[in-house]
């Protein structure tokens, strides 16, 4: 499932971004995109696990997406609110409408692959092997280590991806056992982090435009530097908060597994 996936990725990839030259072709690829690899999940569940996937199941869709865009949204906003009382981020003008459709589009792809890769699949077969505890620190520290990759990303920007999303979004899926709220909040969060307050996402400049034009300045330990404010101890602060919200709400709901004891899903 993870190599047919990730060739999923990187098929999509170069697609998005010829089609970001406008909202009127950035949009529709890339939820056209995002749909066709919400679709070759649930067929590879359904052909190598024999089952459907309650993962994704439609009711819980519109919810669980709206509650994950809302805390993706409101997570990022703290931190940068935060991020620009401390004098590092300034708003220097708007930019364009136009350039937040552009991103959406663009993002919509990226959170529905990553989610299916990192969350629906890596971390949700670790979890039969290992347990949760064990399931969300290794899907999320290979979740961090594969953004050193991106340009102009550091170790340190890496680990607090791992930290702050990549635990974060494992314990978001441990609490719901549905990838819609996982979804939702990683894409809140990166449509607002490109495509809102004009910061780059993981070491990148991913995005042609942002609604609001802004620069980031200051001491690179405490606003992330090349890496962008994902790298901020400010950041990691708050998003461990949400981590540690989830975690408390998967115990409440008996969803915190150790190892042997998560059935598996190949019946």
């Amino acid at each position: 499932m993870f190599p047919v996936l990730l060739a999923v990725m990187v098929v999509t990839a170069p697609v998005n971004h010829a089609a970001s030259a406008s909202p009127a072709t950035a949009l529709p690829v890339g939820a056209g995109t995002a749909v066709l690899a919400l679709c070759c999940y649930v067929g590879l569940v359904r052909w190598l696990e024999r089952r459907s996937a309650t993962e994704l199941a439609l009711a819980e869709a519109a919810p669980g997406l709206g509650r994950g865009a809302l805390l993706g949204f409101g997570a990022f906003t703290t931190t940068i609110l935060l991020i620009a009382a401390l004098g590092g981020y300034h708003v220097t003008g708007w930019g364009s409408f136009d350039g937040l459709l552009i991103t959406l589009g663009l993002m919509s792809c990226v959170a529905v692959v990553e989610e299916l890769l990192f969350r629906g699949v890596l971390f949700r077969l670790l979890e039969e092997k290992l347990g949760t505890w064990a399931s969300i620190g290794c899907s999320g520290l290979v979740f961090g280590v594969v953004h050193v990759l991106n340009p102009d990303f550091t170790l340190w920007g890496a680990l607090a991806i791992a930290v702050e999303a990549g635990f974060m979004l494992g314990a978001a899926y441990a609490a719901t056992r549905s990838l819609w709220l996982p979804i939702g909040l990683h894409l809140a969060w990166n449509v607002s982090l490109a495509g809102i307050y004009g910061t780059g996402v993981g070491g990148t400049d991913v995005g042609t435009g942002s609604l609001i034009a802004g620069t980031m300045s200051g001491s690179d330990a405490l606003f992330g530097g090349s890496s962008g404010p994902e790298a901020s101890p400010l950041a990691v602060l708050l998003c461990s908060v949400l981590t540690v919200t989830f975690l408390v709400l998967a115990k409440r709901r008996g969803r915190l597994h150790r190892r042997g004891e998560v059935p598996t899903t190949t019946h």
